[in-house]
């Protein structure tokens, strides 16, 4: 079982720097994810649009297949305040804590590319209590 943030998504949906990678990691796992995701994939493709208008169609077109609800992603709420006390221990934004509550409350692998969760997730389990 996996749980991928933004970051790890965005560069398989995008073709960034790391999507193989990460497309190794996710292969033959289920994937899940919370529902955050959405909104931040759109805020992501709504910044590639801007930044690459002749390109904006085919970025939507890849969002909306990303999205796409027979693809199989396993979405899920979070806690808000078990969320908002993880972000506080661990100095992370209450988004990127998001993806690593769900981790543990899965007890799933997190797949990201984002360093600073990467080393959030590396932290001591007892000071994350």
């Amino acid at each position: 079982m996996i749980v991928a943030d933004a970051s790890a998504l965005a560069a398989i949906i995008f073709g960034e720097e790391g999507a193989e990678t990460v497309l190794a990691r996710l292969e033959g796992s289920a994937l899940n994810v919370p529902a955050l995701l959405k909104f931040e994939l759109t805020s992501a493709a709504v910044k590639k649009a801007r930044q690459n208008p002749r390109q904006a169609s085919e970025i939507f077109q890849r969002l909306h297949s990303a999205l796409d609800p027979r693809r199989g992603i396993r979405w899920h709420d979070i806690d808000a305040t078990d969320v908002a006390i993880l972000a506080r221990v661990t100095g992370l934004s209450a988004y990127d804590a998001s993806y690593l509550w769900l981790a543990g409350r899965l007890e799933a692998d997190l797949v990201t590319l984002d360093q600073t969760l990467s080393e959030a997730m590396d932290l001591d389990s007892e000071r994350i209590d």
